[in-house]
């Protein structure tokens, strides 16, 4: 019972630290936030930070795997797999853009400051996006597997698919300061998914 509450109460601080440190990078960014304000905002001892992750780089790391699309994606990836293909991907598409704009201020700010990051924190960054990459790969290695789709670079494919809607995301809400209606996203993926699986060609 002891060692319950004791792994709770880890657990609670572990949590609270996360959730400050999501919120100052939304708001200042991981450059302009430190370790010291996190430790504050969390209501802990900065020692106690430290003592959870080990370092700013670790921590951030478990930020970007914990608020990322990262989660929903690996959650959402079993029942994707029984989903016929078209629907899969628009189901795909709303989650990433829905995620996109619930995590904004955290986008928008990081997209500022990742060409200055520090060399230890590029590569955090750099292993997020590739495990991303890679996740969507494995689901899309296992349509091929099954012969829903042809073969293809799976991982071309994952960032052109990402990468379409990242950019829309981009131009719309952050660039013109847009936000979409949940019926004018839902059109919008399914348009994007239309010619992502087919292509423009006339067959």
């Amino acid at each position: 019972m002891i060692m319950d509450k004791t792994s709770r109460n880890k657990k609670k601080t572990r949590d609270e630290i996360l959730r400050a440190t999501f919120e100052l990078i939304s708001d200042k960014g991981y450059l302009g936030t430190t370790t010291r304000e996190i430790a504050q905002r969390a209501g802990v001892a900065e020692i106690t930070l430290f003592r959870h992750f080990g370092s700013k780089e670790r921590l951030f790391e478990e930020v970007l795997n914990r608020y990322s699309f990262l989660p929903r994606l690996r959650e959402m990836i079993p029942d994707l797999k029984k989903t016929p293909l078209r629907e899969g991907l628009i189901t795909l598409g709303i989650t990433f853009l829905k995620t996109l704009q619930e995590k904004r201020g955290m986008v928008k700010i990081m997209l500022s400051e990742v060409n200055i990051y520090p060399d230890q924190v590029r590569e955090v960054y750099d292993r997020f996006i590739a495990t991303l990459l890679d996740t969507l790969s494995g689901y899309f290695d296992s349509l091929i597997k099954e012969g829903t789709v042809r073969e293809v670079d799976t991982l071309f494919a994952s960032r052109a698919f990402l990468g379409m809607i990242y950019s829309f995301f981009l131009a719309e809400e952050i660039i013109k300061g847009r936000t979409l209606s949940d019926k004018n996203a839902e059109k919008t993926i399914a348009e994007f998914v239309d010619i992502y699986l087919n292509g423009m060609l006339n067959r």
